[in-house]
């Protein structure tokens, strides 16, 4: 485990895993990856309650991790691999809740509670423990936002923490990684309009990656 991402859904985080999986030559956990595996859901359960998870067991073959499930819990997965990075993605407050609203949130909404799922009621576990229900108040999910942000700056030493925002590209994540900058253009994925389209690939097993398993030679 190289890097963890500390950073919420709607930061850039699918084109963080693409990236970190093309610079690593690896897989990154992402809520996307969680869809194709969904034995999973208890071990993030069990962390969201607080019962202890052998992460190193957990991940063992990953060489990142970004998005939900992992990013609430951050600061679990920073003690169980000191060595790596951990990487905040962020944004403009009024942008990211645009865009959440616009794609997390919608499938929020639309999710029947009569109907069995273990990974959405992991996640709303997540969202009521970190940050809030309550997503339909724009002020009110924006204020826990950046408190996330601001609760991973005040944990993680700021000799091991690197704050990127999209835009900023390879070379902020090479310098810290101590790594070549690739010629390859920085990966753009999951646009808002594009979302719901992206989802469905995922549950259907098309997740978009960086790495080929001969890319991992």
């Amino acid at each position: 485990m190289r890097v963890i991402g500390a950073g919420l859904g709607r930061t850039g985080t699918n084109s963080l895993k693409i990236a970190l999986e093309i610079l690593l030559r690896g897989p990154c956990y992402h809520m996307f990856e969680l869809f194709q595996r969904p034995d999973d859901v208890a071990t993030w359960q069990a962390a969201v309650n607080g019962d202890a998870v052998d992460w190193k067991g957990f991940f063992d073959g990953w060489v990142a991790t970004v998005d939900w499930p992992g990013a609430p819990l951050f600061d679990k997965m920073a003690e169980a691999f000191p060595d790596a990075l951990v990487l905040l993605s962020i944004r403009d407050g009024e942008d990211w809740y645009r865009s959440a609203n616009e794609t997390i949130f919608s499938v929020m909404r639309a999710a029947s509670s009569g109907e069995p799922n273990p990974t959405g009621e992991m996640v709303r576990a997540e969202f009521a423990k970190w940050l809030t229900t309550d997503v339909d108040n724009k002020a009110v999910t924006i204020a826990a936002f950046d408190r996330h942000n601001e609760r991973v700056r005040s944990t993680v030493h700021a000799g091991r923490l690197l704050e990127w925002q999209p835009g900023d590209g390879w070379e902020p994540i090479c310098t810290a990684l101590e790594l070549p900058i690739p010629q390859q253009p920085f990966p753009h994925t999951n646009a808002a309009g594009g979302f719901m389209e992206t989802v469905a690939n995922a549950r259907a097993g098309k997740v978009e990656r960086g790495y080929t398993r001969d890319s991992r030679q």
